[in-house]
């Protein structure tokens, strides 16, 4: 039953089909030809949307719209650049910083770049700095926002893999600031044996402080989102709740930016974001199913232990597995099938949930850069024009602090465990 499910899954992918259908289709194949009950496709499906966690992730999409459309992405960018202004290759050291910034908000690599990609590149290229270089650093900033809360692969992580969803959105802060930390020793590593230039902006500090007042109600942002989930005042449907409101304030009544016309225009794109997501997820709890029905995740769970009971070695092969999954299956899909079969080997291997959601988003989310399905990829030759070959070019260098940074947060648990540890016991 399995080996029919995958090949016609494969097939469907094969030719082009959307992820939801090829997950769906193949299911609801495989349901009807062996004989089961044809009203499991109703009811698995309900059940899958039937989450309370999963009701955060339209409100953070629509979050991220609205800030959008006021224009903070802006005001972060130039007071960022007023601060780092002075160092070599200033305006890539403030294109991943930003990108950290509005990951407080964001909870998505390709919102990230739909928001800031265009800004940071043509900021760079106005200084300089080599298109693709720009491209493939545009990219490699926005696996921040999908580790850094609030995050939507977390969300959906947790709602599968029965992990507590405010401890996983908070073990990501520190491997984010990690991978921030590698990614601007990286551009300052290039900047200094390329020469990159220093910004030309050369504000003074009386437009310094100017700048930080009307960049503020954008600052708190995402220090509301982070600090009511530390306090322990917001799950994360409430915060994501709270930040929808915040934004529609500060659009409407601080920065005056936000009309009518551009909620509206947030509210569809909301709807259509939220509604691929929701597809996918639907579809993927019926192939999920049917592999459940099949033993896959005991067989599974087996076979891995019988390779090795350490649990670093099985982390490292999970990695190299996830890491081909993620250059031929959309995250998401990826999570919601394979997170229920490997989740429970590592577990009673000893692998600490919270590190290995962090471990498993951070693996599929490295993917959205790799051909053939890298979806970042794909979206950054929108925004420049560029050939998806130079855009790879680009990116190839920024592997390195990726995967140093993968190895460094499946190395040591750590990273993903003593934030979540220490602020919710």
């Amino acid at each position: 039953m399995s080996l029919l499910l995958i090949a016609l899954f494969a097939g469907l992918l094969a030719i082009g089909a959307p992820v939801a259908v090829c997950l769906g289709l193949s299911a609801g194949v495989v349901i009807v030809t062996q004989g089961l009950p044809v009203s499991v496709l109703a009811q698995r499906s309900v059940n899958a949307l039937d989450s309370t966690p999963l009701l955060a992730v339209p409100l953070f999409i629509l979050a991220a719209s609205l800030l959008n459309a006021t224009g903070v992405t802006t005001h972060l960018f130039d007071l960022v650049r007023m601060v780092f202004g002075r160092i070599r290759g200033a305006v890539a050291q403030v294109s991943v910083f930003v990108s950290l910034i509005f990951s407080g908000v964001s909870g998505a690599a390709l919102a990230d770049i739909g928001a800031l990609g265009a800004i940071q590149i043509n900021q760079m290229k106005a200084q300089g700095y080599r298109e693709d270089f720009a491209a493939g650093l545009t990219v490699a900033a926005a696996t921040i926002g999908p580790i850094f809360p609030p995050s939507i692969p977390l969300i959906i992580y947790a709602s599968v893999a029965n992990v507590s969803a405010v401890k996983l959105l908070l073990a990501g802060i520190v491997p984010a600031l990690l991978l921030t930390l590698l990614l601007m020793a990286q551009v300052a590593l290039v900047a200094r044996m390329k020469g990159l230039p220093r910004d030309t902006l050369r504000p003074a500090r009386r437009e310094v402080a100017r700048k930080a007042a009307v960049s503020l109600p954008a600052l708190l942002a995402p220090a509301l989102l982070i600090g009511g989930l530390m306090s322990g005042w917001f799950g994360p449907t409430e915060v994501a709740g709270v930040t929808v409101a915040y934004a529609l304030f500060i659009g409407f009544a601080v920065y005056r930016s936000l009309t009518v016309r551009a909620v509206l225009g947030a509210l569809r794109e909301t709807v259509e974001a939220t509604a691929n997501i929701l597809f996918v997820v639907a579809a993927a709890a019926l192939f999920a199913w049917v592999l459940t029905l099949d033993q896959v995740p005991m067989k599974a769970s087996a076979f891995l232990l019988g390779l090795s009971e350490n649990p670093l070695v099985l982390l490292l092969i999970v990695n190299v597995f996830l890491l081909a999954v993620g250059m031929v299956l959309e995250s998401i899909a990826a999570i919601l099938i394979i997170a229920p079969i490997v989740a429970p080997a590592l577990a009673a291997a000893g692998v600490d949930p919270l590190q290995l959601g962090i471990v498993f988003v951070l693996n599929l989310m490295i993917g959205l850069l790799t051909p053939p399905v890298g979806m970042s990829l794909y979206m950054i030759t929108v925004i420049t024009g560029m050939p998806v070959a130079r855009v790879i070019a680009g990116v190839m260098p920024f592997f390195l602090p990726l995967l140093l940074s993968l190895l460094v947060v499946s190395a040591v648990p750590a990273l993903s465990t003593w934030l979540p540890e220490l602020l919710m016991n």
